[in-house]
């Protein structure tokens, strides 16, 4: 799935989740070695426990990368 972050200089987040865990992760624009670094970090997780970690991490503007990620886990799991 394809996520379009909100706030964020990352402008969207490919995330594949599968049997509840992290699969893919890949966020498109934003600062590359905080980006790279986090989708690194998540791939081979139980999205729930990421999720939940992430959930409310601020940066600018009430959000964050790791935020947008969190809200990308959430809409994956509302779709399936």
């Amino acid at each position: 799935m394809i996520y379009k972050t909100h706030g964020t200089c990352a402008t969207q987040i490919e995330l594949e989740i599968d049997n509840g865990m992290i699969t893919k992760c890949a966020f498109t624009n934003g600062c590359r070695g905080n980006t790279q670094g986090l989708a690194r970090m998540v791939i081979g997780r139980k999205a729930d426990e990421v999720k939940d970690l992430l959930r409310g991490v601020q940066c600018r503007g009430g959000t964050s990368c790791p935020d947008q990620l969190s809200r990308a886990i959430e809409a994956y799991q509302a779709q399936q």
